[in-house]
């Protein structure tokens, strides 16, 4: 029952911020959350996993600046956060970002193929599928749905609306639903990079760490390409988006190698830009 409560109270707060974010304005909202998340984030999200999980990259990247990765990350994670309310704004326009590795989009168009697109919570991540739609592929995205139930409804209508009509739950269902998606030409776009139960513990940044394998079984099964994606928030909160070259599924032995090769990619993006991927989910439980 105190779940549910604060559940609501949590929910009414954001939509109150997302209310006002609405009348001042995106670039204003961008300052005041970016502001407003270094002082309330560390409340709302463990200190201990944040430090864990930078301990843990930091082994091998010593040279890196913890407390300037952690207020960055807070900086990006109410921007990101606010700029949910102003999907509507990024679906219509084109001059807040650009792409690279056109070409590769361009092979997946003229395969009339499907392929797996991979990526992490980099930047504001949503834009990935939004701009895959954009380029008239045609998609469906896995979503793991917000715990709490008064906001999730709300997020999935935004998503459903702007980012990509076709949403898929997270799950065993959420398999099924991929596969058929599939089977009527339509390409898969998830998020490798939050610890899942029913994953393998594959090693990443040297250390192992629960991780799905469902791109690499998806990839296997239907001898999908595999698109592994950057995106990177600027200084002037622009996007760059890059579409890296396709990973062929039959140069590997089996799921688990595929997946760490994944792994691989995914720890590229995040050496590039560490203080805009989300060092709060407790990735090495």
């Amino acid at each position: 029952m105190i779940k549910i409560i604060n559940y609501f109270f949590q929910s009414i707060l954001i939509y109150l911020f997302f209310l006002i974010a609405r009348i001042l304005g995106l670039n204003f909202s961008r300052k005041l959350f970016s502001k407003l998340f270094l002082i309330i984030g560390p409340f709302f999200k463990s200190k201990k996993i944040i430090d864990k999980n930078l301990d843990i990259f930091l082994n091998k990247n010593s040279s890196m600046n913890k407390k300037k990765i952690i207020k960055n990350m807070w900086i990006n994670y109410g921007k990101t956060f606010i700029e949910y309310i102003f999907l509507d704004y990024f679906k219509k326009k084109k001059s807040h970002i650009t792409l690279s590795g056109k070409e590769n989009l361009a092979q997946i168009i003229k395969k009339n193929k499907p392929v797996i697109f991979i990526s992490g919570h980099l930047a504001n991540f949503e834009l990935m599928s939004m701009e895959i739609t954009k380029q008239n592929i045609p998609l469906a995205t896995i979503y793991r749905p917000l715990n709490n139930f008064f906001l999730n409804p709300f997020m999935e209508l935004l998503r459903k609306r702007y980012v990509c009509s076709n949403q898929i739950k997270k799950g065993i269902t959420g398999v099924r639903e991929s596969i058929e998606y599939i089977k009527k030409k339509h390409s898969i776009a998830l998020m490798i990079d939050q610890r899942v139960s029913e994953g393998e513990k594959i090693i990443f940044f040297d250390k192992p760490a629960l991780t799905t394998t469902l791109p690499a079984q998806l990839s296997i099964k239907f001898n999908l390409e595999i698109i592994p994606v950057f995106i990177e928030r600027d200084k002037n909160n622009k996007f760059k988006i890059e579409f890296h070259k396709a990973i062929n599924p039959k140069k590997f032995k089996n799921k688990l190698e595929l997946t760490r090769e994944l792994n691989i990619y995914l720890e590229k993006m995040i050496l590039r830009n560490p203080s805009q991927w989300i060092w709060t989910h407790n990735r090495w439980k």
